[in-house]
């Protein structure tokens, strides 16, 4: 996998992008996109996330160790 999953993916993503992105199940994006925190763009039935939100919303998740 790229070392950069987020380079080639589109600048708006569904669940199975950020699936593939996150290296988690489908299954698992939908929980995320559901989720009430979760930076989710709807629209008409989708659930879509803008990349730049889901790295911003990735980066305030990640607990860093010093």
């Amino acid at each position: 996998m790229n070392r950069e999953p987020f380079e080639t993916m589109p600048d708006v993503m569904d669940a199975k992008q950020i699936a593939q992105a996150l290296q988690i199940s489908k299954a698992g994006a939908y929980n995320l996109l559901n989720s009430p925190d979760f930076p989710t763009l709807r629209i008409g039935g989708r659930k879509l996330v803008m990349k730049s939100e889901l790295i911003l919303w990735l980066k305030s998740h990640t607990n860093h160790k010093p």
